[in-house]
C-alpha cells in the first residue's frame, strides 16, 4: 500500500494499521496529504479516541491546519465526537480558531445540534458571539436550525450573549428563527428579550417573516411579558 492509504486508514479509525505505518516511518506523523491534512485530521473524524490519543502522545500537533485553515478541533466538533473534543481542549487548542470561511468549532456544533460539545467549548472559553464571514454567530446557526437545546445553553450565558446581533444581511437570530418557522426557538428568544422590531437589510422585522401561527404566538408572548 502507498503512504496515502494511511490517511484513509486514519479516517476509518484503523488503529493497528496506522500504528504499524507510523512505526515504520515516524515522518508520517507530520506529513500532509493533498488537502494539507495530517493523520490527526483524519483520525478525529473517525471518532477513534484511542487512535487520536496515540497520535497526540507521539507529538502530532493539535493546532495543525489543513488547506482550509481547519483544525482537528473544528473537525471533531463538526463530527460530534465529544470525547475527542474534550481531549484536544485539554491539550490547549485554540478554541476560537476560524477556518477561511470564518467557521469555528462552536459554530459547527451549534449548527449540527451537538449539545455536549457546545457545553465543553463554552466551558473552555469559546467566544459565544464569534462570527463567520457572513456575520453569523453560533446563536444564528442554532436558531435557524431549530436547535432549541443549544439555544437554551446559550441563554445560560445571557450576560455575554448578543441576542440581537445582526449578520451581514441585517438578520438577528430571531429573524432566522421566524423565517424558518422554528416556533419554540422564536418564542424562547422573545421571552429573553429578543427585539421583534429590529429591521434587516430588506426593511423586514422578525414578525414580517413569521407564519400567521408564529406571529400570533409571539404577540401573545409579548402581551404576557408586559
Amino acid at each position: 500500500m502507498s503512504s496515502q492509504s494511511v490517511y484513509e486508514a486514519a479516517h476509518k479509525g484503523d488503529f493497528e494499521y496506522v500504528r504499524s505505518k507510523v512505526e515504520e516511518d515516524p515522518k508520517l506523523l507530520l506529513t500532509t496529504d493533498s488537502n494539507a491534512r495530517m493523520l490527526i485530521h483524519w483520525a478525529v473524524l473517525s471518532g477513534n479516541l484511542k487512535l487520536v490519543t496515540y497520535l497526540i502522545e507521539l507529538g502530532s500537533p493539535v493546532n495543525s491546519l489543513d488547506d482550509t485553515d481547519t483544525t482537528p478541533l473544528i473537525l471533531a466538533s463538526s463530527a460530534g465526537h465529544s470525547e475527542i473534543v474534550k481531549l484536544i481542549l485539554e491539550k490547549g487548542d485554540n478554541v476560537n480558531h476560524k477556518s477561511i470561511n470564518g467557521h469555528s468549532s462552536l459554530q459547527y456544533a451549534a449548527s449540527k445540534g451537538w449539545t455536549e460539545i457546545c457545553r465543553l467549548l463554552l466551558e473552555n472559553d469559546a467566544d459565544i458571539n464569534i462570527t463567520d464571514t457572513r456575520g453569523s454567530t453560533p446563536l444564528h446557526r442554532a436558531a435557524s436550525k431549530g436547535n432549541i437545546e443549544i439555544v437554551r445553553i446559550f441563554l445560560n450565558y445571557i450576560d455575554k450573549l448578543r441576542i440581537n446581533q445582526k449578520d451581514v444581511y441585517g438578520n438577528t437570530p430571531l429573524h432566522l428563527a421566524c423565517e424558518e418557522d422554528r416556533q419554540e426557538v422564536a418564542v424562547l428568544l422573545v421571552e429573553n428579550r429578543a427585539d421583534v422590531e429590529t429591521k434587516n437589510r430588506d426593511n423586514q422585522t422578525p414578525l414580517d417573516l413569521c407564519s400567521p401561527k408564529l406571529a400570533k404566538l409571539i404577540k401573545n408572548k409579548l402581551e404576557n411579558i408586559k
